[in-house]
């Protein structure tokens, strides 16, 4: 699970738990300049997610760590499916970020509210 927070113009990703040492990240901070959009994804994980580099997978349970696939790389920290959203980012090292959140669709709201703003 991960708790995003927007603050001071930053998307704020804190992935909980053991998924820190599994996602090998206690923090990802992106400017909101970076971030094209949010949106709630709960059949992603069902996607071929590509190489993993580093990160754990356990099909139909866990998702973390640094994919990469069709010359693009990912950031998962996804457990289960129901509550994954998928963050589209420009100019930074990852191209896209699925993540579990508790509530996805004020997620993606919030998140799509503070780039229109911005």
């Amino acid at each position: 699970m991960n708790l995003v927070t927007i603050s001071d113009d930053y998307l704020v990703v804190e992935p909980k738990g053991l998924d820190k040492f599994w996602a090998l990240t206690r923090q990802l901070r992106i400017p909101l300049a970076h971030v094209r959009g949010a949106t709630a994804d709960p059949g992603a994980v069902h996607d071929y997610k590509g190489l993993r580099n580093p990160g754990l997978g356990i099909p139909g349970v866990k998702w973390t760590g640094t994919f990469t696939r069709d010359g693009e790389r990912h950031f998962w920290n996804v457990t289960g499916s129901a509550l994954t959203i998928v963050v589209q980012l420009a100019d930074e090292d990852f191209d896209r970020l699925y993540l579990s959140v508790r509530e996805p669709g004020a997620t993606v709201d919030a998140i799509n509210a503070a780039i229109a703003a911005a």
